[in-house]
């Protein structure tokens, strides 16, 4: 039981807290440590929002390997300007790693969201509107 106390020891190098966001600064020694390859090709870049704060996480291609967290920021919406800090602290640009989640790639190419109102990323679309919906136009009643 006290060997679950201290696993996190080893670990507790590879991050830093900056900016309001803990941040895995050395991959590569931290694959090394749980016995994987450090190849950007195998793993994809996953990031979520949840109540708490925003989170990057890497995913193997395979599933056959647990994810490997690389990210957690408290208190920070999904923006633009957030995830250009948490993609720069974990070295996306030297990784390269592919991207998926898809509300990250319209978020860092400047689409708009999906929220509710807008639904539609290629027009304004009020789904409140009745009288003007487009689903309506289409197919009056």
């Amino acid at each position: 039981m006290c060997f679950y106390r201290g696993r996190h020891k080893e670990f507790k190098v590879f991050f830093s807290l900056e900016d309001g966001a803990l941040f895995c600064n050395d991959v590569c020694s931290v694959m090394e440590i749980l016995c994987q390859e450090c190849n950007p090709d195998q793993w994809r870049l996953f990031t979520d929002q949840s109540k708490v704060g925003l989170k990057v996480v890497l995913l193997h291609n395979g599933n056959r390997f647990p994810s490997v967290p690389l990210a957690h920021a408290v208190n920070i919406k999904e923006s633009y300007k957030s995830m250009k800090l948490l993609l720069g602290k974990v070295k996306y640009n030297e990784f390269k790693w592919k991207l998926c989640y898809l509300k990250v790639v319209a978020l860092l190419l400047g689409m708009r969201l999906g929220y509710t109102k807008y639904c539609c990323f290629l027009r304004e679309w009020d789904s409140q509107d009745k009288k003007n919906h487009y689903v309506n136009k289409l197919w009056p009643k």
